[in-house]
């Protein structure tokens, strides 16, 4: 599917399966450096000026879209309510988040299980450890409870993750310190992970298959983000979408060419976990425990003694 590298609205079934809605049910980076976008939750604190004395005040509110621009190892971080996305395509990968213990300071805290990206999770997934989908049995389980603790918490664990690839236009965006800025539309990565959030995108991207519509003719508006309260009194946010139908985007030859892009960055970063996949699994294969060349041993020599009685 690498190979298709132009967008041809003439032929639905192939384009439908290079932009990740072939299977979906109806009920210009090509480096590891594309823009990202997420939620934050958090609201942003700055300092104001009241009277002669600055105090805290909220410049940036929780719940607003964030993203991040990407220039080789610098970032920048703008946020705004709404936003406008024409999605190219979507695949869909999982995840899991493992903490280390005694962690020293200035040490990592954690890593992240990630598998290689399809376009849809019903097959064996390669991930970054050597395993296959982050150690999550494949397949439907029909007893879940009948599974060992730990593997029901790495189940619990593991996320799937649908990956947005398109273009974003962030409605009145803002900076960090809430100062207005401009922006243009920009390529973007949004890695939906939350399970709300996750079918909330889902839902669009059927309406495209139930429509027979591609993805990148039509933009998917993001409203104002739903707060969801927690116990402890925080909140988390999650998205809320719709499609918009009423117009058709033309196809232009920038477009051919972030299609390409996306697709070859998929490309790179599948290849990235197959190659790490690899050289684990061959490390694991010439692992030889002494117990195993005991066993080995063992064999040999009775092998040995056989031959010679013989």
């Amino acid at each position: 599917m690498s190979d298709l590298v132009t967008i041809s609205t003439d032929n639905y079934a192939v384009m439908a399966k290079a932009m990740g809605i072939a299977g979906a049910t109806v009920g210009t980076k090509t480096s590891n450096n594309l823009n990202r976008l997420r939620i934050w939750h958090s609201p942003i604190m700055g300092e104001e000026k009241i009277g002669n004395k600055l105090k805290k005040v909220e410049v940036v509110e929780g719940g607003v879209y964030r993203l991040e621009l990407v220039d080789d190892d610098t970032s920048t971080y703008y946020y705004a309510k709404t936003a406008r996305v024409r999605p190219f395509m979507q695949r869909y990968m999982l995840k899991r988040y493992e903490s280390f213990s005694n962690v020293k300071d200035g040490d990592p805290k954690g890593t992240f299980h990630k598998t290689i990206m399809s376009d849809n999770l019903n097959t064996d997934l390669k991930d970054n450890k050597g395993h296959f989908n982050c150690g999550k049995p494949a397949g439907y389980i029909k007893d879940f409870k009948a599974l060992p603790v730990e593997m029901q918490d790495l189940i619990k664990q593991t996320k799937r993750v649908r990956v947005v690839f398109g273009t974003i236009k962030l409605n009145n965006p803002t900076d960090d310190k809430g100062s207005e800025v401009e922006l243009d539309e920009v390529p973007f990565i949004w890695e939906v992970d939350n399970r709300d959030a996750y079918k909330t995108i889902g839902d669009q991207f059927n309406i495209y298959a139930k429509k027979e519509k591609l993805p990148l003719n039509h933009y998917i508006m993001l409203k104002p983000s739903k707060e969801n309260p927690m116990q402890n009194g925080s909140s988390f946010y999650t998205p809320i979408a719709l499609v918009d139908l009423s117009s058709t985007i033309g196809i232009g030859e920038e477009d051919h060419k972030t299609f390409s892009s996306f697709l070859d960055w998929i490309k790179n970063y599948n290849d990235g976990v197959c190659a790490a996949w690899e050289n684990i699994v061959q490390e694991r294969q010439s692992e030889v425990s002494s117990e195993d060349m005991d066993t080995v041993d063992n064999f040999v020599d009775v092998e040995l003694e056989t031959n010679a009685k013989e």
